[in-house]
This record gives C-alpha cells, structure tokens and sequence, in this order.
C-alpha cells in the first residue's frame, strides 16, 4: 500500500501547489470567456466532472452513513482531486501495511448493534 500512498499524497499536494499558484494569478470568476466558452474547455469539464462522479460510486459504496456520503459528494465537487486524494488517504491510512487492494476497494463492515 505504500505505492498508492505516495502517489495518492503526490496528488494532494501537487494539486495544492498548482491551485495555489494558479489562485494567485488569476481568480477563477475571471476566466476570460474564450477560454469558458471554447468546446474543448467544456468537454474536459466535462470528462472531469465524470471521472469525479465515478470515483464518487466508488467511495459511496464504501461509506455505510448517508450523511457522509453527502459530504464528501460536495467536497469532491467543490474540491476535486483534492477531496479524492485526501478520501484515498484516509482510507489508506486505515488499512494495515499487509492489507490487499481487495481490502481498499471493498466496503467497510457495518457494526451491527448486540
């Protein structure tokens, strides 16, 4: 799991770095609108927004809280690959250092009351 950590850590702050830098240049609201505008800007939207909602069926499944799933839904939206890194963090840091990727990919177990 070491690997998935550090790529996964690598996107975190990679992201920071370059929404950060691109935060200083230019605020988001004043994407000029050829570049809002042009088709491949709103394809990529697109693709992007996809890509972030199937990562999302991923993580809903592993959730068991319907609050958390709401939650972190809006935080991939807002937050990108910002939240999906900080998510996959999160769970990798939740696993044992032996734990397999079927351990990663598959759904946490409910507690059932006794």
């Amino acid at each position: 799991m070491l690997p998935l950590r550090l790529a996964a850590a690598f996107v975190l702050v990679a992201m920071l770095a370059v929404t950060t830098w691109a935060s200083l240049q230019v605020p988001l609201w004043e994407t000029p609108r050829a570049v809002a505008t042009h088709p491949w800007f709103i394809a990529t939207l697109f693709d992007t927004y996809f890509a972030f909602l199937t990562f999302y069926v991923w993580l809903a499944y592993k959730e068991t809280s319907n609050l958390a799933r709401v939650l972190w839904l809006l935080a991939i939206l807002l937050l990108g690959n910002i939240a999906m890194a900080i998510y996959l963090l999160r769970e990798l840091f939740r696993l044992p250092t032996n734990a397999t990727m079927e351990d990663l990919l598959r759904r946490r177990k409910v507690l059932q009351p006794s």
